[in-house]
């Protein structure tokens, strides 16, 4: 990468530069000879050949400045990575370029760009948390068995009574309109869970007290919006033959469940084991919503003016993060809008006051760190690198190449600021719930 031949600094406004960027006439040359074989092929001029023409040729024809635009993009990370560095400067928003121009001497860009705000933070020591419960209740030990036991259920044929809501049963079935077998009405050996609500109408209810081997009719309606056109708001019967009825028959809740679905002999220790996971991720959850408390009284002690792409990328960062959830359970961010009656413009407004809470809180963490002088040494670094690359399952080799040096110094920034954030809640005072006082 060349040096700067010259760069100038003007301060605009708090938290906004402009930069003068001067690139060397070797360096813009080099450009505009890269935009020229960029797009050669694509242009047609009489009496050449396509990708043959002579730059010279369509400079004449189109102008001396036909190829600056592809140009700036060659010839401007260079000086304006190499200015950032020169004038120690932190972007927090892409480059707006607001002049540009070239020629013989080379070319002068003009950029005006956001800076990341340097605050104070004062009166962080003291802060106020809402203390919170990390204890297992009884309640919530059984609510984990209950799901153990129900993912434990066994299936079962049974022979001796008809079918009840809840069983799971294997029919037959064709289905007739005015007499006529219809398209997609039949199946055979399918199962249906009565009382699920899979089938339209009262259909399952018509089962219940149906035997084994058992033929017989089914009356339903289709509903108005049904998606097959010629089936919609119209009625339909059903022959169906019952060939099999399920019941779920959960297993017992003793020693000999505790020994099935554990290492353990007991119920009671197993109950214990449970209450022991039950409290280590409620210490867990319980100390990320301190943290979250805690961030959000340092964004209040923040007054200063945030530069607005720092929000906006903070809204789109947990946008994505949304998203990404949704998408999770098989549902795009356009569905979900469109469910919801939300749009683009009232789901970023939704997120704008997050946003500025989680940038306020990450500005404060950071200063706190300038602060405080908060360092790390080289050990402490090596075991974050260690614990991100097992996150990552990664060996450490591999995770630090995929970061690379960017990367890592991001790695020991968050770690000062783990640091800072445990100093803050050392000296945090915790408080009771409110209600909670009021109910005693």
């Amino acid at each position: 990468m060349s040096d700067v031949k010259k760069s100038v600094l003007e301060q605009v406004e708090k938290n906004l530069v402009k930069l003068t960027l001067q690139v060397e006439a070797a360096e813009f040359e080099a450009a505009l000879h890269q935009a020229y074989l960029k797009n050669r092929d694509k242009l047609n001029v009489p009496g050449f050949r396509k990708g043959k023409v002579p730059r010279q040729m369509i400079e004449a024809q189109f102008g001396k400045e036909f190829f600056y635009d592809d140009a700036l993009d060659f010839c401007f990370s260079p000086v304006y990575e190499a200015a950032l560095d020169e004038h120690n400067i932190d972007p927090v928003s892409r480059a707006d370029v607001i002049s540009y121009e070239g020629g013989k001497e080379g070319a002068t860009i003009v950029v005006q760009v956001w800076t990341r705000p340097q605050i104070e933070v004062s009166d962080y020591k003291g802060l106020k948390y809402t203390n919170r419960d990390n204890k297992a209740t009884d309640d919530e030990v059984m609510a984990a068995l209950e799901q153990q036991r129900q993912r434990n259920v066994r299936i079962t044929s049974v022979s001796d009574r008809p079918a009840k809501n809840g069983d799971t049963v294997v029919i037959d079935f064709e289905g007739f309109m005015d007499g006529v077998a219809f398209d997609g009405g039949k199946a055979e050996g399918h199962e249906i869970t009565l009382g699920s609500g899979s089938f339209i109408g009262n259909f399952e209810e018509q089962i219940e007290g149906k035997n084994i081997d058992e033929a017989f009719e089914v009356h339903v309606s289709f509903p108005e919006e049904y998606h097959a056109e010629h089936l919609a708001g119209k009625p339909a019967m059903f022959k169906v033959t019952l060939h099999d009825i399920k019941e779920k028959e959960l297993p017992e809740v003793d020693d000999m469940f505790a020994q099935e679905v554990s290492e353990f002999d007991t119920l009671d220790e197993y109950k214990t084991d449970i209450g022991a996971k039950i409290e280590e991720r409620k210490t867990e959850q319980n100390k990320a919503e301190i943290e979250d408390e805690l961030a959000n009284g340092l964004a209040e002690r923040v007054t200063d003016d945030i530069p607005e792409a720092m929000i906006e990328q903070e809204v789109r960062r947990l946008i994505n993060q949304f998203a990404e959830m949704i998408s999770r359970q098989g549902m795009n961010l356009e569905n979900y809008m469109r469910m919801t009656g939300q749009t683009a413009e009232s789901v970023k407004q939704m997120y704008q006051e997050p946003a500025e809470k989680n940038v306020k809180g990450r500005l404060a963490i950071e200063a706190i760190v300038r602060q405080e002088n908060i360092t790390i040494t080289q050990e402490e670094l090596d075991a974050e690198v260690d614990r991100l690359a097992e996150m990552y399952q990664m060996s450490k080799e591999k995770f630090l190449e995929a970061i690379g040096d960017d990367g890592l110094k991001s790695v020991e920034a968050d770690a000062k600021g783990m640091k800072a954030m445990e100093m803050i809640k050392e000296h945090a005072i915790g408080e009771d719930r409110q209600e909670e006082k009021d109910e005693e």
